[in-house]
């Protein structure tokens, strides 16, 4: 239930599951993205172990804030970690929160005439190197690096999804503060820079936190990126293109089922990035006032890839044969073989009238 919140006229209807992941009580503290209606929000959710009958051995309860944006939700984290410790300790008293609200309400307050029509944070039409959404997670590794490291290879793969504004839902048991940083960082891989790319394409919506009381805005999205902790969602393929379990990418799609495979572009792709990020990490050692972070090289390094991609794309569909071949191909980073499904599908998704003469190879 929701007990209290400001200001009391907001449609507050379902956000106390929201800001509560299914299967919480399984832990002791999270932090929680998540969507309602045209607002984002970050809930800190904490379990106290309390003797009580009445409360049957434990208290839990989320503290959680509502904005247009969320990009500067996680600098009110460190707030509300300690507001949920104060209302599990001290039940009742909601002048801290009070007094939050009447500072900040200004800038959480959409505005007249804004609505739900919010354009959507990721998908700028133009992107300048600090202009991306800045959400640094809370330990000091950095989100993308933690990204890389849980998925591997396997980013080539999401990124692939990404790029064709598929709907990617991933599962993981609590906690799911970390899981909604990987919704983020599926989202980075498919920013475009490029005028006239994307206008085509459905917007691309981070939900974060997903859960059955959402299923009803889920069936009409086409395309998005959404985390849950329920393990239901699974068996209801009518609402995903892509289901990420843990580590798990797949599919139940027949035509995507190619874009599953690694192949020796990717490997490539992925070898470079590395490369990139050891020479990141050993340029901070030396020079200490030239301190990049690692999220604009992961940003950069797949906005420069979409780019030339496009780019290519775009230059073919103009000239006067409209021809893509295999060299394009090599040229754009991808593998003429590996990869013709996927650029099958890319032309398809982005309306690009280019003809494809890249040969299937014999099977022996």
């Amino acid at each position: 239930m929701v007990e209290w919140c400001l200001p009391q006229d907001i449609d507050l209807e379902g956000v106390e599951f929201k800001s509560m992941a299914s299967g919480s009580h399984k832990i002791q503290s999270d932090f929680i993205y998540f969507r309602k209606g045209p607002f984002f929000g970050l809930a800190c959710f904490a379990n106290m172990p309390v003797e009580s009958e009445l409360e049957r051995g434990a208290r839990m309860k989320s503290v959680g804030i509502l904005s247009p944006s969320y990009t500067l939700l996680y600098r009110h984290m460190h707030f509300l970690e300690n507001q949920v410790r104060h209302q599990l300790e001290t039940p009742g008293h909601y002048s801290h929160l009070a007094a939050f609200y009447e500072d900040k309400k200004g800038v959480l307050h959409t505005g007249p005439g804004r609505g739900g029509s919010l354009p959507p944070v990721y998908w700028l039409p133009s992107i300048h190197r600090y202009m991306y959404p800045e959400m640094k997670i809370t330990h000091p590794a950095g989100c993308m690096s933690q990204f890389i490291k849980f998925f591997g290879e396997q980013i080539l793969i999401l990124w692939k999804f990404a790029l064709l504004r598929k709907r990617i839902l991933i599962f993981s048991p609590p906690p799911v503060g970390v899981v909604c940083y990987r919704v983020y960082c599926c989202c980075c891989l498919a920013n475009v820079s490029l005028p006239g790319i994307g206008g085509t394409v459905p917007e691309s919506k981070p939900f974060f936190y997903v859960n059955v009381a959402d299923i009803e805005t889920l069936e009409v999205e086409v395309s998005y990126v959404a985390c849950t902790t329920e393990k239901i969602f699974e068996e209801k393929r009518e609402l995903y293109d892509v289901y990420v379990d843990n580590q798990n990418v797949k599919t139940h799609h027949d035509h995507l089922q190619p874009l599953l495979k690694i192949n020796s572009a990717d490997r490539e792709k992925y070898r470079r990035l590395n490369e990139q990020r050891q020479m990141l990490l050993y340029s901070q050692e030396v020079e200490e006032d030239y301190n990049p972070c690692e999220e604009d090289l992961f940003v950069l390094f797949f906005l420069e890839q979409n780019n030339r991609i496009f780019q290519t794309l775009l230059e073919v569909s103009s000239s006067q044969d409209k021809t893509l071949t295999a060299e394009h191909a090599r040229g754009m980073g991808l593998d003429p073989q590996g990869d013709r499904s996927f650029l099958m599908d890319l032309l398809e998704a982005y309306g690009i009238d280019v003809m494809l003469v890249i040969d299937n190879p014999c099977c022996p």
